[in-house]
């Protein structure tokens, strides 16, 4: 194989990011499909990316098209019939986090990737970003002694789609913002979870409080990990002023943090004593070349016959603390894994 032909399933934001980078900066990869259940948007990415069709049903795309692997950036609740359907058709598999909605679809999902032996990639880009690679290797050499305490924060800019509302569909702020944020804790820190407690609560979306009494959009979420290591999260979202992904981790000897509310290093002080900065205003252009990154190297897992550094195994760590994390909110407990 020389070059790995994507079918693109889900035409969104996310999902045309990894279209974009699959069909425009990645020499060895292509689009040849898109899958959208609007028509419209799927014929418009399919014009865009050159793609020889689309489709409004992935089994359309199944029969009528051929290509190695699928990039799914549809909602979270098709990811398991989707992910599913392409395992058993011997598709490799690119998709986009949090995994699912439930552990059982994430056992599920697993199982027949297995079985079918075809590669399988979540998208934790932040795991190819280069600040929090560099925090990594930090860490690892001793550099800030043990790690003892780390903070998170994760806050989204614009108001979700409608389907995020229903945490029993999306698993709310948790999942589809700040899995990023429990991923790469538990993977900067080298530890599994142990303990959570969250607080939530709906400051700023009035509008859901009678049909989704349950959606929260900000979160309060405190953690211990099996090593003994405490943890924060900070979640919000719509957080309207901008994009904002910070972390920070203490340790016995000194600390390391990574990211900043400003998005450019220009930094404007004028006569009336102000100091202007531009903030961060969109995670695509933030996490940019990570996404590029993440992106290349499960086209060389397919093309070398590797296995993607990020897998299903971390997608599920994600949704597991996630929804341990959603019980502590509606119970009031804290809850142990």
């Amino acid at each position: 194989m020389e070059k790995v032909k994507f079918c693109l399933i889900g035409a969104g934001r996310a999902g045309m990011v990894h279209a974009r980078n699959y069909e425009f900066e990645i020499a060895n990869t292509e689009i040849v499909a898109v899958v959208d259940t609007n028509k419209k948007v799927a014929e418009g990415a399919a014009k865009e990316l050159s793609a020889n069709n689309f489709f409004i049903e992935f089994e359309e795309a199944l029969r009528c098209e051929e290509f190695d692997a699928v990039c799914i950036g549809a909602p979270t609740f098709v990811h398991a019939e989707a992910v599913i359907k392409a395992a058993e058709a011997g598709k490799h598999i690119f998709c986009e986090k949090p995994l699912s909605a439930t552990l059982e679809e994430a056992n599920q999902m697993e199982n027949v990737i297995k079985r079918n032996h075809v590669k399988f990639q979540i998208g934790f880009m932040r795991r190819f970003d280069q600040n929090f690679l560099k925090a990594k290797k930090i860490i690892e050499q001793g550099e800030i002694g043990n790690p003892i305490l780390v903070k998170s924060v994760g806050r989204g800019p614009g108001l979700p789609p409608k389907w995020y509302c229903d945490i029993k569909r999306s698993n709310g702020l948790l999942a589809e913002v700040n899995s990023h944020d429990f991923d790469s804790m538990r993977w900067l820190i080298g530890s599994d979870y142990e303990q959570v407690y969250a607080i939530a609560d709906n400051f700023k979306c009035p509008q859901y409080k009678e049909e989704y009494p349950d959606f929260y959009d900000t979160a309060a979420v405190s953690l211990r990990f099996k090593n003994r290591v405490l943890g924060l999260i900070d979640g919000c979202c719509p957080a309207t002023y901008g994009y904002d992904a910070r972390m920070e981790i203490l340790g016995t000897e000194g600390m390391v943090q990574i990211g900043s509310q400003q998005a450019y290093s220009v930094l404007v002080w004028n006569n009336k004593s102000q100091l202007i900065k531009e903030g961060n205003k969109s995670w695509r252009i933030l996490f940019k070349d990570a996404y590029l990154e993440e992106d290349k190297h499960f086209a060389n897992c397919i093309l070398n016959n590797e296995e993607p550094k990020v897998n299903i195994e971390d997608g599920k760590k994600a949704i597991e603390i996630v929804i341990a994390a959603n019980k502590s909110i509606k119970t009031g407990q804290p809850v142990k894994l």
